[in-house]
C-alpha cells in the first residue's frame, strides 16, 4: 500500500493563511530527556538538563552503567575525580574543570564537569568522545539520542492487545474501530505517552504529542515521519471526534519528521456515523474530554493502536 512520505525540502517551513497567521505560543521548555537505543531513560534523582551556556548536562553515572561502563569516584584533598572504564574506552575527570582525559588523550569540552544533587553531570559530547557512542541533540523535543535509532514498534509482543468489548464504551461510532478497508479491527493496543517513540507496526514513527496554542483554539501536535495522519478522540458514551490535520499549518522539521497540528473545535463533529447532524454543537468539546487518543494508519491492519490521552 502506497504511504503518504514527507517530502524532502530545505530547512522547516509553515504556512498560516487561513490558519490565523499565527505560530505556535511560548512554552516553559520542555526537561531534556535522554533516550537509549530509542527508549527513554529514567532517572531516580537528578535529571538532565541545559546549563545557561545551552550545553546538554547529562548525569555520567547512569549513562555509564547503562551502557556497561563501570563508574569510580576518589577524593584527595578537595580535589574530587570521577572515572569511567569500558571495554574500549577509559576516561579519567576531574570536577570543576572543563578536561578530561580520554584514552590517554586531553580533550576540552568548554563546560565545566559538576556536581549537583550528588551526581556528576559531564556535557553531551564527553559521552559521545568518550564513551565511543553515537550521539545527538534533538532541539524540537529536547531529547539526547544515544546509540542507535531502530524503534520498538507496536507488533513486538510487549505491546499486548485488548479485545474490542474493553471499549464498548466508545463504540457508538459503527466505524471508528475500522481499518482503511473498513474491516473491524481484532483488538486495541494501547500505549502510553512514556512509550515513545513509537514506530505503528511496520510505518510511521510517533515521536511526541504536545498541546499547544494557536490563533484559533487549542490544538494537539503530533510529531511524526508521516505527514496527515487521521486521529480519532474516543469520548465515553459520545461519538468519536475524528481529526484531521490542518494542511497549510504543517511544519517539516528537516529531519525526516514534521510536525501536525489537530484543532480541538471541529465542525467534522457533526457527521455522526458518517451522516450529517444539522444543529449539533460541537463547539463544546475540549481535549480533556477524550479518554484515548486512536491513530488511523495505513500500517495498522489487525489491531489499532490508541494513546492514553496525556491532556485529560
Amino acid at each position: 500500500m502506497k504511504k503518504v512520505l514527507l517530502s524532502v525540502v530545505a530547512g522547516a517551513m509553515i504556512f498560516t493563511a487561513g490558519f490565523g497567521g499565527s505560530a505556535v505560543h511560548a512554552a516553559t521548555p520542555k526537561q531534556v530527556e535522554v533516550l537509549l537505543n530509542t527508549v527513554k531513560m529514567k532517572f531516580p534523582d537528578a535529571l538532565p538538563f541545559q546549563d545557561g551556556q545551552g550545553s546538554v548536562m547529562v548525569p555520567i553515572r547512569f549513562v555509564s552503567e547503562a551502557l556497561g561502563g563501570k563508574v569510580t569516584y576518589s577524593k584527595t584533598g578537595k580535589v574530587s575525580k570521577v572515572g569511567i572504564k569500558t571495554k574500549e574506552h577509559t576516561v579519567d575527570m576531574t570536577i570543576g574543570q572543563t578536561t578530561a582525559l580520554v584514552d590517554g588523550q586531553k580533550r576540552d569540552y568548554g563546560t565545566q564537569i559538576i556536581l549537583k544533587q550528588n551526581r556528576t553531570f559531564v556535557p553531551l559530547r564527553l559521552v559521545s568522545e568518550g564513551l565511543g557512542q553515537k550521539v545527538e541533540w534533538d532541539k524540537i523535543d529536547r531529547w539526547v539520542w544515544i546509540g542507535n535509532k531502530d524503534f520498538r514498534s507496536t507488533d513486538e509482543k510487549e505491546f499486548k492487545v485488548k479485545p474490542l468489548s474493553d471499549f464498548k464504551a466508545y463504540g457508538k461510532s459503527n466505524f471508528v474501530f475500522n481499518n482503511i478497508k473498513d474491516e473491524k479491527f481484532d483488538g486495541i493496543k494501547v500505549i502510553k505517552e512514556s512509550d515513545l517513540p513509537l514506530r505503528l507496526a511496520d510505518g510511521q514513527v510517533i515521536y511526541s504529542l504536545k498541546l499547544v496554542q494557536r490563533t484559533g483554539g487549542n490544538f494537539i501536535q503530533i510529531r511524526s515521519s508521516q505527514r496527515g495522519t487521521t486521529i480519532q478522540l474516543l469520548v465515553k458514551n459520545e461519538f468519536s471526534k475524528g481529526r484531521s490535520h490542518v494542511e497549510n499549518a504543517f511544519v517539516n522539521n528537516g529531519d525526516q519528521t514534521g510536525l501536525n497540528f489537530y484543532p480541538e473545535i471541529s465542525s467534522t463533529d457533526k457527521f455522526q456515523n458518517r451522516k450529517y447532524i444539522d444543529g449539533f454543537d460541537y463547539t463544546k468539546f475540549k481535549f480533556s474530554q477524550a479518554d484515548y487518543i486512536l491513530f488511523s494508519s495505513a500500517e495498522l491492519d489487525d489491531y489499532g493502536v490508541a494513546i492514553v490521552n496525556p491532556f485529560k
